[in-house]
Order: structure tokens, then sequence, then C-alpha cells
């Protein structure tokens, strides 16, 4: 059936035009089909360009069975929902139903609006933010989804959105007054009904460990689950398999009980007191942190050792308690006031729990943005616990992605998710690689961290990039480097550079492809899950081996953790993490048959250490050099 599907003369011959059948395809669906038929585990690496999403869609949608599919990123789950599905439920003529379901925070909150245009109109609101809020309005009464990503009127990063999305935390449930015609409510029942559900990682592994209303009763329904871009799983489930709490939800907590004093409450000051003693502390903690200006990430264990920040958990402590004394006088008068008196416990408990480190097991660790932070307890493994939800849902387990295996070897991923696959296999990819691309690792380039890179980088690479006619990604290993090579390329050439987080990622790679001659510097968002074909990228250039920082915290505790087992944290964590972010990277290049293009890598450490085979081995077979003006004449005679 599957290789009569995939035939010239088949379903997706006769329904896309120019299909091509490939046997690697056809091998990944036949052992998907397997999978799903047999109920059990499957993993496979499909190098780019193999046609993945259609080998396990087709099995999938001619299985009968529910099935979940969860892709890495809300891009993907769009484009996997909006194009790619459609296609295949056109091609086998599917019967059956399909559901896109996200995250709450990507629904609007028609209680939350209500309220928010209500306190707009006071004489301290943004004009702007009224302005937003009438758009979403007048958007929302023809909207069926309530999705926020289909309000044009709105930028995706707006900040209008978190105050009109709600939480589990605020969410009023069936006491709330617009809870018939609620969004997430009816995006749920819809994902209850249908045969096929696209979530995301975020969102099903949440719904695992919490065990969130609606979604938690639809997991067990499922037969099959697939996990697109699965390397990401392992990560993303020590979020959810820990604890944390944020500024954030102290800020949504303290807006919202200043919301119900001005609305329903008018008559309690003490309210507004509260409301503004929460976010002063909380603000006053961010201080002591460390620089306000900065992305960063720290050990909790040992802040907190800090008397200054002790002094200051001890404040928020006593606003959280005070809080509570005043809301509990409210009970009753207002659902917005009770549900702040709910999550005001919630959070007081969630913090004690933070500030318990004596627990073992467990990593603690906090990250700070300019104006935010969030304290996290990560547990040192998830295995366990995603081992014993699979064994409590059954079925078939499906993990893809263009980069899980470290030269063949599997183990790295599946020792992380507790899971034992009956089968296990790479598919490379069909581009021509050796005729396609070039890997350059320059001649005398200076040690990976030593003083004055980025200006070595900038002055050595610069006539390539202009060469080139720009068309490069700059990708970076860091913040720091990213920014300083972003100022060194706007001083020195007269090509357009494009800087990540200057402005939404899509945005920025909306420019990136419509000027046709930009660099674009950029770090981790970029390294992965970005699709550029043709002319407009044929240079890739990485500052340095991928390796994660060494304090970084929550590498320390998967360090600790292989200590423990008696491992190797250098072979066994630090080395397998860098070589498949370094394939993501690499992965950007080509993505076509008919790309063509250079890979440069500026860390000598590919050509002098040991490991650096390791990675080699585990990348595409491009043809290499050390000589630049090589790369000079490869790019000319493309």
């Amino acid at each position: 059936m599957i290789a009569k599907t995939f035939s010239a003369s088949g379903a997706l011959g006769k329904a896309i035009p120019g299909f091509q059948p490939r046997q690697p395809q056809i091998d990944m669906a036949q052992a998907v089909q397997d999978a799903i038929t047999h109920q059990h585990q499957l993993v496979v690496e499909a190098g780019t360009g193999t046609g993945k999403t259609f080998a396990y869609l087709v099995p999938a949608l001619l299985s009968g069975k529910k099935v979940i599919i969860s892709t890495g990123s809300k891009n993907l789950q769009e484009q996997l929902f909006h194009r790619d599905l459609p296609k295949m439920v056109d091609a086998l003529g599917f019967m059956g139903y399909v559901a896109l379901l996200k995250g709450r925070s990507n629904y609007l909150c028609l209680d939350r609006l209500s309220r928010q245009l209500v306190e707009s109109h006071s004489n301290e609101a943004d004009p702007e933010l009224l302005t937003h809020l009438v758009k979403v309005r007048a958007w929302s009464s023809s909207s069926k989804s309530g999705d926020l990503g289909e309000c044009d009127d709105i930028a995706e990063d707006s900040p209008v959105i978190a105050t009109i999305t709600s939480t589990n935390d605020n969410c009023l449930g069936k006491e709330c007054p617009s809870y018939q015609d609620c969004f997430v409510l009816k995006a749920r029942k819809k994902a209850m009904d249908a045969d096929v559900v696209v979530v995301n990682h975020h969102l099903f592994l949440a719904d695992l460990a919490i065990k969130e209303t609606g979604f938690g009763e639809l997991i067990p329904e499922a037969d099959v689950f697939i996990f697109d871009e699965a390397h990401q799983v392992p990560d993303i489930a020590s979020q959810y398999f820990g604890q944390s709490i944020s500024s954030r939800q102290m800020q949504e907590l303290a807006k919202d009980i200043e919301i119900g004093y001005r609305t329903e409450a008018k008559d309690m000051r003490q309210l507004q007191k509260i409301a503004l003693k929460i976010t002063q502390t909380f603000m006053d903690l961010r201080i002591i942190l460390g620089e306000t200006n900065a992305q960063m990430r720290g050990n909790w264990r040992e802040a907190i050792k800090s008397v200054a920040v002790q002094r200051e958990i001890k404040r928020l402590h006593e606003a959280l308690d005070l809080a509570l004394e005043v809301l509990k006088i409210a009970l009753g008068r207002s659902q917005l006031l009770d549900t702040a008196y709910e999550r005001a416990s919630l959070i007081k408990n969630r913090l004690l729990r933070v500030c318990d480190t004596s627990i073992t097991g467990y990593s603690y660790w906090y990250e700070c943005s300019p104006r935010h932070f969030t304290l996290h307890i990560t547990p040192l493994s998830v295995a366990d616990k995603f081992q014993e939800q699979i064994e409590q849902k059954q079925g078939a387990w499906i993990f893809t992605s263009a980069t899980l295996a470290v030269k063949d070897d599997f183990s790295h991923f599946t020792q992380r998710l507790g899971i034992t696959p009956k089968q296990q296999f790479t598919l490379p990819s069909p581009f021509d690689y050796p005729n396609q691309a070039l890997l350059c690792v320059p001649r005398y380039l200076p040690e990976p961290n030593s003083v004055g890179l980025a200006d070595k980088l900038a002055e050595m690479l610069a006539p390539v990039i202009v060469a080139n006619k720009g068309r490069c990604f700059f990708l970076c290993t860091s913040h720091k480097m990213m920014r300083q090579l972003a100022d060194l390329f706007r001083e020195s050439l007269d090509l357009p550079v494009l800087v990540q987080g200057e402005t939404s990622k899509q945005k920025l790679l909306n420019e990136f492809m419509q000027l046709g001659n930009a660099v674009l510097v950029a770090t981790g968002a970029f390294w992965e899950g970005i699709d550029v074909r043709g002319d407009t990228l044929s240079c890739v250039i990485i500052d340095k081996l991928p390796f994660t920082a060494p304090d970084d915290p929550l590498l320390k505790a998967r360090i600790e953790d292989c200590r423990l087992k008696g491992g190797e944290p250098f072979a066994q964590v630090q080395l397998p993490d860098a070589v498949i972010t370094l394939k993501q990277g690499v992965g950007r290049l080509i993505r076509d048959e008919t790309d063509k293009g250079v890979l440069i890598i500026c860390d000598n450490r590919l050509v002098t250490r040991d490991y650096g085979g390791l990675f080699l081995q585990s990348l595409p077979p491009i043809p290499r050099t050390r000589d630049l003006n090589k790369v000079s004449q490869f790019l000319l005679t493309q």
C-alpha cells in the first residue's frame, strides 16, 4: 500500500505536480506504518530533502487511528496544518477531521479583552493600547478560531497580547462570563473530536506534566504520537517536568488586582496599594539579580546565598502575604479577585518551593531578560518520567528530525528520553553535497575565546561576504559575539546588515529574502527551523563550534547527573549536544536540489582536536578546504 501510494502513478503522483518517488521517503513511510501497526517506538533521522513530513503523514492518515502530531515550533505547526496536511488529505481522500491546537496564550480571551477596554479609558492608560484593543475587538467579531496569529492588525510580538490572553493561573473557567464563547474551549472541543491533531512540543509536554483540563482528556485517547523536530523534546521536557515561577506571573497578578479595584471594588483602595507593592518588589529583585540590560542565566543555589537576594525574597513573601490578607476580605465581590486570591496563594507556595534548594535530584537556576526573571527547578534527568508516560499511554511513538544521531549513534537522544525504539536508522539527504557545497575551516584563525576575536573574524571574512554580494547568514554562539560582529559589519560593509532581536524573527527573515543582498547576524533562534531556498542565501558562516557555555546551569545539571551515573560528561553530554547543534546550523545552507553554497566554520578545533573528526563525520559529505581563495572562486562560479 505504501509503495503504491508513493509511486509516480499513485495518489501522491496524481495529486502533486512534479512528484518523484524517492526510496528513502518510502523506507521511512514503511517504517512508520510498521510502528503504527505493531504499536512500537521508532526513531528516524531524515536528512534535509528526504520528505519526512509526507513520509509520516501518509501512513498516519491511512491508519484510521487517532493521531497526535507534535512539532518543534508554532511556525512549523502552522506550516504543517495549513500547507502539508491539506495536500495529503486531498491526495489520499482522507475523510476524517483534522484540528490545530495551540497553547491558551495564542487565543483571544474575550473576558480579558472587555476588561482591558474598560481599563484603557482611564486617564493613565496608553492611547496606543486602546487603538490596538479596538482593532482586536473588530477582528474578534468575525474570527471563528480566536487565534491571534491570524489577526493582521497587531504584531506577533505586540505587548497587548499578554493583556488579552489567559494563562492557567488567571483563567476564570466556568465562572467566566464569556465561558460559552471561549475560543480555547472551542479549540479543545475540536481537538477532542478530531482524528488528527497538530500540536507543538511545549503544549504536549505541558499537558503530560500538569494534565491541563480539556487537553488532558485528549492525549490518552490517541493511538499514535509523532514528534517532528524531535531533537528538541528532551530539553523542553526538562522544563515541564520541573517547576518555575516568573516575575511575569507576578506582574499579571498585580495587573488583575488593579483591574479588579478599578472595575468592581472601587472602595478598596488597599487593592491598588498591594498591586503596586507586588510590582515594586519583584522589580527590586530583578535589579539585585544582575545587570538589567542583558539576557543572562545563573545558579539559583548560589544566588540565594546572597544577603541582598534573601532580603528581596523576604520582601516578596511579605507582599504576597499582605495581598492574601486584602484579597481575602474581597472574596465574593468579583470573580477576577477570587481567582487572584488563588493565584497569590499558588505563587507564594511556588516561591517557597523554589527557595528550598536542599532537595537533591534537581538543578536550581534562574534566567533574566532586561525587565523580568524566572526561577526554575529542573530535574537532572527526565528519562524515568517520560518513559512512565509512554508506558501509561501505550500506542505508537515516532520521533523524527534531521538531527538526532551523532555519527549514526542515537543513544544520546534515546537515553535522555528513556525510550527503547524497536527500530532506529538514518536516511541520508538526497542532495548532491559534493557538487552543491564547499566547507572551509580557514587557515590562521584566532583561538575560539581569544581577545579581539570578533575584529579578526570581521576583517578576515568581510571580503568573502562582499564577493558573495551579501546573501549570508553569520550564525553566532553568543549574543555578545552577535552584537560585536553586527556593529563591525555595519561600519565596514556597504550591504544591509540585519540583526536578530531588532524586530520579530519572521519580519527579519522576510526582509532578508526581499533585499537579496543582506547579511543576517544571528544566534540560537536562527540555527534551526529556517528555510531559505535559492540564491538569496549562498553562504553560512559559523563563529565557532557550538559548545554550550560551561556555566550554563542546565548543562551543569546534566553533567552532574552524568557523573553520578559514572559517565564521562564531555563525551556523553557536551560533545553530542554540540554536534547536533552544529548539524542544525549547517542544515540552513542547502535546502533544495538546485541550491549551491559555502559553509565556513571559524574554529581550528575541527582540524586540531581528536573530537573534530566526530563533528566532520556527522556532517553531510561536503568537500573541504582551508583556503578562503577557493571559497571565493566557488562562489563566483555559481
